[in-house]
Formats: C-alpha cells, structure tokens, sequence
C-alpha cells in the first residue's frame, strides 16, 4: 500500500468483466468490511459540511465592503484550497463503495489526484501563514508591521498555489493505469521509475508535508502563548480575552497534529518497510487498512478548518452581522420605497377627475 498515493487502491474494471472470486475474498475480512461501512459515509459527511463551510467563509468575505484585510487573505485562500480538495473526495467514496472499481478513466484518475496533492500542501502551507501573521500580529507587533502588508500577502499565496502545483505535477506524470490480470481490472497507481523515487516521495510527504508545517505552526503557537501570558501579567488584557486566545492558538496545532499525523506515521512506517528496516509482510495488512482510514481522517481538517479558523471567533460573527444588517437595511429602505410609490400611485388613481377649474 502506498500513502503517497491519498487513496491507494483507485482501479478501474475492464468493460464485460466482473470481479474474480479472488480479488472478492481479498476483502472479505472484518477489516475490509469496517472500511465499506465507515470510510464512504465518513467522506460524504466530510465533504457535506466541508463544502457548507468553506463556501460560506468564501461568500462571506466576497459580500464584504471593505478590502480583504491580510489575514482575511490567506483564510479565503485556505478555504478555497479545502473547497477544491472536498469536491474531489466524493470520486473516492464512491470507487470504495464499488470495490475499489475506478469509472472514471485515466485523464480524471490523474485530473482528480493532481486536485488532492495541488490542494492538500497549498492548503496545509496557507494553514502554515495564517499562524505566521497571527505570530507576527501578536508578537512582533511593531518590528514585523511591514512585512504584513496586503501586497505580501498575495504574492505569498500565488507563491504557495504554484508550491502546490509543483509538488502535483510529478505524481500526476507518474500516475498511469496498469493492468492487474490477478484482479481483472486496471489499477490507477503511482508508476516509479525505481524504488528510490518511491522512498523519496514517501520523505518528501513526511518532511515537507508535515514536520516542516508543523515545525513552523508549533513554534509561532508557543511564542504566540508566551506572548499572551506575558501581557496577562503585565495586566494589559482581560484573562478572559487571555484564556480564549491562548486555547485558540493551541488548539491550532492539536487540530492539525490529530488530523495529519496517523497518516504521516502510516506513511514513516511505510517508507521503513521500503528501506527494509521493517519487515514488508508483516506490515502489510496494517497499512493497507491504516492507510484507508488515516487519509480521510487528514482530509477532515479541510472540513475542520472554517470553525476552527474563522466561525469561532468573535471578528467572524461581526462580520456575518454587518453584512446582514446591511442587506436587511438596504431590503427595508426598498420595502419603504415600494410604499411611497405605490401610495403615490394609489392617490393618483383615486383624485377626482377635474373637467374644468374656476379661476
């Protein structure tokens, strides 16, 4: 089983065949049938509320009058990122609710999997900067004022989107269908060169998919909690305000460790076996099943991240209120002048006919 591949097991059945005897009693082990019953409702649910959220942070801040403030970038960034992977997911529920019988051909089988990856480390690095400007907002609040300027920001975010894209484009190149006579179908897998392509690809997502973000996350969460406890004790804010920024800031790496890090322990131990420190055969089946159930528990911190990052805070709620406030004054001061006009219109019709008038 490989990780890497986010969903390892994308086939596709030849047309006029039907699955082998074989390929059947390959999952019909209670650990298969788990993965049946749990995994695509799971991903349907993820993708529902994920979709729901980060369209609705999206709409809220295109809806906006104002300028989208710096942080307010990289949020709308990061949840287009999540949106675009979550709309891809469903391909997936349904290829395991088809015995992992992939429909959809070779060009959406590389299309779909270049979403995932493009989206997945673009969204994983806009996570990144929005816990960078959080740490530059609150802890080097008058050194780094520069470096927090709107036309940073951009640039930043199309420098990630084109990181995301690169770090796509080769997997999406390697990825081909292969024809797997065992099983009567054909296989959407990732097809290396050599082995150490694959050992490499396997380092890359645990280093620059993983430790580096949560390296970078960990250290602006810790120096951003100092912060705070420092102006708590100089009696600057309330231990209110305190106490609910400090859980905020720590409940951004505890999210993101929780979602990503089975996965990325999956995929370590995979790169073992690869390098032969662990014996293959006698981790097979743990992967094949860890891997089923940590990629898609991964992918729910794209549906986890609107709450988390923007609905919980008070500064959203604000927001949301202005806008509807602002509509419902905008549909009353239209409501008022339909009345005028329609009484204006109304005393028009019932004034008396004048034929002539006396001097």
């Amino acid at each position: 089983m490989q990780p890497e591949q986010l969903v390892s097991m994308a086939t596709l059945q030849p047309p006029n065949t039907s699955v082998t005897p074989a390929y059947m009693d390959f999952f019909n082990s209670t650990d298969w049938q788990l993965v049946y019953s749990i995994i695509p409702p799971y991903i349907f649910i993820v993708c529902l509320t994920g979709i729901l959220g980060n369209s609705f942070v999206l709409l809220v801040f295109l809806l906006q009058r104002s300028r989208w403030s710096v942080p307010e970038i990289y949020l709308g960034n990061l949840a287009l990122a999540d949106l675009i992977l979550l709309v891809c997911l469903p391909f997936w529920a349904m290829n395991i609710l088809n015995y992992f019988m992939w429909s959809y051909g070779e060009f959406m089988c590389k299309v779909v999997n270049l979403s995932i990856t493009v989206n997945m480390y673009t969204s994983i690095y806009m996570l990144v900067m929005v816990n960078v400007d959080r740490y530059l907002a609150l802890v080097l609040t008058m050194k780094a004022r520069w470096l927090r300027r709107k036309r940073y920001a951009k640039l930043i975010c199309v420098v990630l989107w084109l990181f995301g894209v690169g770090m796509g484009c080769p997997t999406a190149v390697m990825r081909k269908l292969k024809d797997i006579p065992a099983h009567r179908a054909v296989e959407c897998m990732l097809d290396y060169p050599s082995k150490t392509w694959r050992v490499a690809h396997l380092m890359q997502l645990n280093l620059v998919g993983f430790a580096l973000p949560l390296l970078v996350i960990t250290f602006c969460c810790f120096n951003i909690v100092r912060a705070l406890k420092r102006r708590r004790d100089n009696g600057n804010w309330e231990d209110r305000n305190d106490r609910k920024a400090t859980i905020l800031v720590c409940a951004v790496t505890l999210l993101f460790l929780a979602c990503w890090g089975p996965f990325h322990f999956i995929t370590f131990i995979d790169m073992l076996c690869d390098l032969m420190v662990l014996d293959e055969n006698k981790w097979d089946n743990f992967l094949n099943i860890g891997n089923q159930f940590s990629v898609y528990l991964a992918f729910s911190n794209s549906c986890l991240n609107p709450a988390l990052y923007v609905c919980s805070g008070n500064y959203f709620r604000r927001k949301v209120s202005s806008i509807y406030n602002r509509r419902k004054r905008s549909s009353d001061v239209t409501t008022q002048q339909r009345t005028v006009l329609t009484s204006t219109t109304t005393g028009n019709q019932i004034k008396p006919v004048v034929l002539y008038e006396k001097d």
